[in-house]
């Protein structure tokens, strides 16, 4: 078969991307080289859906960050994902960063950006009680949001799966050539043959183009840790914090989840190795230093889990977004922060640039904009959860007993397309919680057994070998031993 529209990687941006182009009338499949979707850099986001005012003005990144942002309401409503207005405060520890300040909110106010405030000593204390109380000055920015990236890529792609997208997971692309007017992508799993490809492979987009013979810019990975708290300290905090930024980063944020905990990162450390996702000694001390100059409440003991992700930063430091010397090539590359923020905004941008190169945008009649929302058990009030259970007894029959999630909770994740560990607890919650997994990881397991008639051994944490149980044959027990 030959499709209009290959995209080759399956994080944010060409999550986005596929369900954009599925209003149209055209073939499109995705091509992701991890089992399942959003298992990449996506993954480790931070979540934060920037308010439309920290980039700068003269790049890719600042035009597309505040029309990304005021996508995100309708996106949310019509799929179903978590995601909440909660605003942020760029807080200045001397007076020397309240100029910073006051260019941050002059630069916002020239794009467009609503509800830009500078804050005051007793407003702050006030409206965040729990911050250092030496902090001098912030500005307030309600158009800010929290979400879970790895949820809004499963969102996504399952909804361009009901208006045709045709995804293949576990799909590495080794090679690319073109004849005549179409473009064949070698993987190992077969050829893939399309008229247009676009280049959303992140961490790799820059091996995706030497491959296509258009090498023009180098990616280079700056690793981020970032730390779990402990869902008692719900409420501590009510905005996302930042510090007053630098030229080279945002900095270290406290930063209340879509889902009531608190995460603080992330650090900005570049590595050579872009599978590096370790997590290090030094990057916990930096951040727990820089989190207790902002909030003095919380403590490194506070860490229930603790991770890594790579950014995936271009030589030019700013968003690469257009057609290749390749015709139907196109790069969507270097999207680093606020990529997911401009997520929906360059996915448009994207099928505009497709349109310029010669792709017909006609629109699709049968285009399905709502999905079917997954139920969280959790977040129910008490008299929906018992009439819930009373209808289905699976809701009652609790697997993960510290983020309250059942049996059918993780049985429709799996029906919904969860093929790994990870994936069950990316789209219920089952094992983020206190005991991470101690409790309730076997009995997803056998679930995932079951529901996808494999054999335990088969099943595995994240793909890529990381098998959770495997075959042996027991010596027997000598009598003494």
């Amino acid at each position: 078969m030959q499709y209009d529209v290959a995209i080759i990687g399956g994080g944010i941006t060409g999550s986005a991307l596929a369900y954009e182009l599925m209003r149209y009338r055209l073939n499109v499949t995705l091509l992701e080289k991890a089992t399942e979707v959003g298992f990449g850099t996506s993954k480790s986001n931070s979540g934060v859906i920037h308010a439309g005012h920290h980039a700068p003005p003269n790049t890719l990144k600042g035009q597309l960050e505040w029309e990304g942002n005021q996508l995100w309401d309708k996106l949310a409503d019509e799929l179903g994902f978590g995601f909440k207005r909660i605003g942020e405060l760029t807080v200045a520890l001397d007076a020397s960063q309240i100029p910073v300040l006051e260019e941050l909110e002059r630069q916002g106010k020239e794009r467009g950006v609503s509800g830009l405030e500078i804050w005051d000593q007793p407003r702050i204390r006030r409206e965040e009680p729990n911050l250092n109380p030496n902090i001098l000055a912030a500005l307030y920015a309600p158009t800010t949001g929290v979400t879970n990236p790895y949820e809004v890529c499963f969102a996504l792609v399952e909804n361009a799966i009901r208006n045709g997208l045709v995804v293949q997971c576990d799909t590495t692309v080794s090679a690319i050539t073109k004849e005549g007017g179409c473009i064949t992508l070698h993987t190992g799993h077969g050829e893939v043959r399309s008229r247009f490809v676009i280049n959303a492979a992140g961490l790799f987009a820059d091996q995706i183009a030497e491959m296509a013979g258009v090498p023009a810019f180098r990616i280079s990975p700056r690793r981020g840790e970032e730390y779990l708290l402990d869902k008692r300290l719900a409420g501590l905090i009510e905005r996302v914090i930042f510090p007053c930024p630098t030229p080279a980063s945002k900095g270290i944020l406290v930063i209340p989840t879509c889902d009531g905990t608190i995460m603080v990162g992330p650090t900005a450390d570049p590595v050579d190795d872009k599978r590096d996702v370790s997590t290090t000694f030094a990057g916990a001390a930096e951040i727990f230093a820089a989190v207790n100059r902002l909030v003095p409440g919380i403590s490194e003991r506070d860490c229930i889990a603790e991770f890594a992700g790579l950014r995936a930063v271009a030589d030019t430091e700013d968003f690469i977004i257009g057609a290749s010397p390749l015709k139907g090539f196109i790069n969507v590359a270097g999207i680093q922060s606020p990529g997911l923020t401009a997520a929906p905004a360059i996915a448009r941008k994207v099928v505009r640039i497709l349109g310029d190169e010669g792709l017909d945008l006609i629109p699709n009649e049968t285009y399905i904009p709502n999905a079917p929302k997954p139920i969280h058990f959790s977040g129910l009030p008490t008299d929906e959860q018992i009439l819930l259970c009373q209808r289905d007894p699976r809701y009652s029959q609790i697997v993960c007993r510290c983020e309250c999630v059942g049996e059918g909770e993780i049985v429709d994740a799996i029906r919904r397309g969860a093929r790994t560990l990870d994936g069950v607890k990316l789209r219920t919650r089952a094992g983020m919680g206190r005991c991470q997994g101690g409790f309730c990881t076997w009995r997803v397991m056998q679930l995932l057994a079951r529901e996808l008639n494999l054999p335990m051994t088969t099943l595995t944490k994240h793909g890529d070998g990381s098998w959770l149980i495997c075959d042996r044959e027991d010596a027997p027990c000598s009598p003494g031993s």
